[in-house]
């Protein structure tokens, strides 16, 4: 059976996830991704400037900010509240994605074309979050146009129909397991996900587990070059993100990403993970950007996102 190789040092165990052996390894805290040890436990390194910098935007936004930052080209890494919960929202989509390419590589070739169907009750709950399968319910998607769809336009129901690929969101779970993340979970499918209470611990991660998982899949050995690419270019298409992470950043620096919105009957969560290509340099930067309101019924602030993505490349020493 073939391996989704992780590259790390020790291999100590292996989970299963629709028949494929994904090799894991690593201590309970830590993962060494490209050189760059995560600590996802225990948090990571104070930096003093970011520091302040969130908290000052934290007062003024009234709510939580959590943040990673890596940069892979010099091994340097930021944080703040970098390991405490937060709900995944939409984000999980890009990995229920890059476990559905790990599981037709190496499991069931073809299944990226294979066209799925459904019927217009399946859909129920999600036709407004569903901009591009809502258009498809006469012919069906593939998986691939599912991953495009869920992934640039975070349409909903094709998040949902990539997680009946891989056994649900404990299909997900177990994916996370086996690429050494101890830390993120998905319990629920949309639109229960967003459903989240400060201190809600279903259907979350942190801002370094986050970080880690998105640098192994994007950057590292887990999936195959090929559809690793496939799932960079997907990101780098992302409509949704123009005003987070993105916007925080030069118009000329190259940024993949995937967003997650709570709403604002759920504290304002909103959130983003990307990669970024600084121009001139060697090896891109990871950066996660995860946020809350303290009072409930409160809208999200997607310019407190893009301003802490600011911050984090200016603390990586890349501004």
């Amino acid at each position: 059976m073939t391996r989704l190789r992780l590259g790390v040092a020790a291999l100590t165990a292996s989970a299963m996830l629709g028949g494929i052996a994904y090799v894991t390894g690593a201590g309970a805290d830590e993962r060494s991704i490209s050189g760059v040890v995560v600590r996802t436990g225990s948090g990571v390194p104070a930096d003093a400037g970011l520091n302040r910098t969130l908290q000052e935007l934290e007062k003024s936004y009234d709510g939580r900010i959590g943040a990673m930052g890596i940069d892979l080209g010099t091994g340097r890494k930021v944080g703040y509240r970098a390991g405490e919960r937060f709900p995944f929202n939409s984000m999980f989509k890009v990995f229920a994605c890059a476990a559905v390419l790990g599981k037709a590589r190496t499991h069931e070739p073809g299944l990226m074309d294979k066209v799925l169907r459904w019927k217009p009750a399946d859909m129920a709950g999600l036709t407004e979050n569903s901009p591009e399968t809502t258009e498809y319910t006469d012919t069906g998607m593939t998986p691939a146009q599912l991953c495009r769809a869920g992934i640039t336009k975070s349409d909903g129901f094709a998040g949902n129909t990539l997680l009946k690929q891989i056994g649900g969101p404990r299909g997900l779970t177990e994916f996370f397991r086996a690429t050494g993340d101890r830390t993120s979970r998905l319990d629920r499918p949309e639109p229960w996900l967003t459903e989240w209470e400060p201190g809600e611990v279903r259907d979350t991660t942190t801002p370094a587990a986050a970080a880690r998982t998105f640098t192994e899949l994007t950057t590292g050995e887990t999936l195959h070059h090929r559809d690793r690419t496939r799932l960079v270019g997907w990101l780098k298409a992302s409509l949704t993100g123009a005003t987070r992470i993105r916007a925080g950043l030069p118009k000329d620096w190259t940024v993949g990403d995937k967003t997650g919105t709570g709403g604002a009957g759920n504290h304002g969560t909103a959130n983003d993970v990307a990669i970024v290509w600084v121009p001139g340099s060697k090896a891109p930067m990871i950066l996660s950007v995860f946020t809350n309101r303290n009072a409930d019924d409160t809208a999200h602030d997607d310019k407190v996102i893009a301003s802490t993505a600011t911050a984090l490349a200016k603390a990586l020493g890349r501004w």
